[in-house]
């Protein structure tokens, strides 16, 4: 018989759980054919290091490298050091440098493992950038560091930027030199304020169709250096919009973790590849769903991923940015780590409620590989919040 648990509704009444059966995800399955699939990766904090959370930074190597193999051996590429790993909200850049060092390392140890590499400003505070060139420089400090590792750029919205830019031609000019200059191809980054409230007005405009329209001209100045651009907008009509003006052979990556289903699928004039957060806790899934949509059977896939877009949705649920606690969260259920603490102390940054109802909605979606495993764990959870058993 399956395992029961206390957990509070979602007003708080304790009511008795019993849990279903998890689902089997045929692995080894290679990477994806028909699409391009980067997981955004999250760190392994290490709980027991000296360090205060909210001031420093500790991270459990080993055991966030070997998440990286987990999601290489399930045939995704690994989109390392971005907001998923908490990337200027507790990763700092010394550490997020390290970090970028030791996955190309382990990287080199799989064969067909891919890697792209978040590159940015976040080493200094918007308040110690006085201009635009001081902007540009921190970006060709990081992105000289990573390519002297071997590694692909992604460029991240920068925080410095959006506070110093007074108009779309600063945007301009600093994307203009950063790709001129870039070794190869990069991914572009577009996150929304939803995910970051500073990155509001990025690309010089509130509006998202006229910042759209800066963000393509400058895509299509540098077409060649521009391997395609993650959009996280969670807005599919916006997204759509996009991609149907891209200029031919630049790709849009998908980082709307509420329709990811239907942008990966696509229709008659496009689809999206996929660049995601949630593809960090729903792998083995994703992974299965990839193979469906490879073999054609999109039956298959949309049966797949649909238990998972309800969990996608709480996980990245307002506050947004509080996205990444229900991802460590999901992976310490699982077994992939053996505490629930994180960089920066922000497993602090969700409610009971809401834990325990990603708990429920990852139990419905077949999710909890181990439920004995998981059961015992979200025990433990609740009785630290108050919920007893």
């Amino acid at each position: 018989m399956s395992p029961r648990l206390i957990l509070p509704d979602n007003v708080g009444k304790p009511v008795a759980y019993q849990l279903g059966e998890p689902l089997s995800f045929t692995e080894n399955l290679g990477a994806p054919k028909s699409r391009v699939a980067y997981a955004a990766a999250h760190v392994v904090s290490d709980p027991l290091a000296l360090v205060d959370p909210w001031l420093g930074t500790a991270i459990d190597w080993e055991r966030t490298i070997d998440y990286r193999r987990h999601l290489w051996h399930l045939g995704f590429g690994v989109a390392e050091s971005m907001d998923t790993a908490q990337r200027g909200m507790g990763l700092d850049w010394p550490t997020s440098l390290e970090l970028i060092r030791r996955s190309i390392d382990a990287a080199r140890d799989m064969p067909g493992a891919t890697l792209a590499c978040g590159c940015g400003t976040d080493h200094l505070g918007p308040e110690n950038y006085k201009d635009i060139d001081g902007v540009i420089r921190a970006y060709e400090e990081q992105m000289s560091a990573i390519e002297a590792l071997g590694g692909r750029l992604i460029i991240m919205a920068s925080r410095a930027l959006a506070a110093l830019a007074t108009s779309p031609e600063d945007y301009g000019r600093v994307y203009d030199r950063l790709l001129s200059q870039a070794q190869e191809p990069v991914i572009l980054h577009w996150l929304g304020d939803m995910f970051d409230p500073a990155l509001t007005g990025y690309w010089g405009h509130a509006d998202t169709e006229q910042a759209m329209e800066v963000c393509i001209d400058i895509i299509a100045r540098h077409a060649a250096k521009v391997d395609g651009i993650k959009i996280s907008l969670l807005d599919a009509d916006k997204e759509i919009s996009m991609r149907r003006r891209l200029p031919a052979g630049v790709k849009m990556y998908t980082g709307d973790d509420f329709n990811y289903p239907d942008l990966i699928a696509g229709d008659e004039q496009g689809y999206s590849h996929a660049l995601l957060g949630i593809f960090d806790p729903i792998a083995p899934a994703a992974a299965a769903a990839m193979a469906a949509l490879d073999a054609g059977d999109l039956d298959t896939y949309h049966r797949i991923f649909a238990p998972t877009v309800p969990l996608a949705r709480h996980v990245f649920a307002a506050p947004t940015r509080f996205y990444k606690t229900g991802v460590v969260f999901l992976a310490y259920l699982n077994g992939h780590q053996n505490h629930f603490t994180m960089v920066g102390g922000q497993e602090s940054t969700r409610s009971t409620l809401h834990l325990a109802e990603l708990f429920r909605l990852a139990d419905q979606a077949g999710l909890l590989r181990d439920p004995e495993l998981a059961t015992q764990r979200m025990t433990h959870v609740m009785a630290t919040r108050g919920v007893a058993q």
